[in-house]
């Protein structure tokens, strides 16, 4: 493996973890990468190829964000003000706040999406685990402080993020690698993907079924990226003229094939108290590029300007026989 780099190219700082190449590595095995056909074939009608990308995206923490923590009728409340888009926030939330207390799950409550509840972060730029987990982890250590292991009914106590321990030495950041199975009509051009695999090196896993969902979710995003979604602008009075899902187009189930999220699982010792990166962003990263490559490698034509459409893998196709 080259030029893999010992600090963050950016900002020359050291990272707070990177394990690139061994998703690079075990994407590769997974997918079976030494066995492929190391140039594009063609089986039947078909133009085949294959094609890899890595992934990188930043580590977010947002402020201000607020969790509350109350002891009422046996239970803990958790009040981290969060909201749940489907990204799972409802699953992990109570884990994380039942780990920083040491007390079973089951134990714990988590109210989130009520504008009585403390101020919150926003849900988005991978940043909701990272900030409200960290609310929770900060607020839940001030309550073990405070009141023990046994409180009474109606402690209380709240912790901001900015009250988190901070990192400004390291450079945070999650790390992926895509590998992509592309295969291209001869004769006119169309692109199926029937496989897609990414590894991800995204720190600790709170839950393996939310994170897988979240990773399939992003690569099945960033194979839309790649063959679909296209902007149109009104150059007259720039508005965006496709604004509906009859003309934008978005990947849908006949479009994706099998589709697969695997992680290294790798603590980061400086990203947060959880040891965890966010994931929703990082497995769209990469995904376009691998599949633009796997295009490539099929049939010759380099598209450096998506999506990936007929009329700009049509006039390189080889001519029908």
């Amino acid at each position: 493996m080259r030029n893999e780099p010992d600090v963050d190219p950016e900002s020359g700082r050291p990272w707070s973890s990177q394990h690139l190449v061994e998703c690079l590595r075990e994407g590769a095995r997974r997918f079976g990468w030494a066995d492929r056909p190391p140039a594009g074939h063609r089986e039947g009608d078909w133009l085949v190829g294959t094609g890899v990308a890595s992934s990188i995206y930043p580590v977010h923490r947002m402020a201000p964000s607020t969790a509350r923590i109350r002891f009422t009728g046996g239970r803990y409340v958790a009040d981290p003000g969060a909201a749940d888009l489907g990204t799972g926030a409802w699953t992990v939330l109570p884990q994380i706040a039942a780990d920083a207390l040491d007390v079973p799950v089951e134990d714990v409550e988590v109210r989130i999406g009520d504008t009585d509840l403390p101020v919150a972060s926003v849900a988005g730029g991978s940043s909701g685990t990272n900030t409200w987990g960290s609310a929770l982890v900060v607020a839940a250590g001030a309550f073990r402080e405070e009141f023990g292991a046994t409180p009474d009914d109606g402690d209380e106590v709240s912790g901001d993020v900015d009250q988190a321990a901070t990192d400004d030495e390291h450079a945070a950041y999650a790390f992926g690698a895509q590998f992509v199975e592309a295969r291209v009509h001869a004769d006119t051009g169309e692109v199926r993907v029937p496989r897609l695999l990414g590894v991800f090196d995204a720190g600790r896993i709170v839950n393996p079924r939310t994170a897988r969902s979240q990773f399939i979710g992003g690569m099945t995003m960033g194979l839309s990226m790649a063959l679909h979604e296209n902007s149109v602008w009104d150059p007259r009075i720039g508005q965006v003229a496709n604004h509906d899902l009859a003309e934008y187009h978005i990947a849908v189930n006949a479009d994706v094939g099998d589709v697969q999220a695997h992680w290294l699982g790798i603590s980061d010792p400086y990203a947060n108290a959880m040891g965890s990166k966010g994931i929703g962003e990082i497995g769209i990263v990469g995904t376009a590029a691998a599949v633009a490559n796997a295009v490539h490698r099929a049939t010759g034509v380099r598209v450096r300007d998506l999506p990936v459409t007929l009329d700009k893998l049509l006039p390189g196709l080889p001519e029908p026989s």
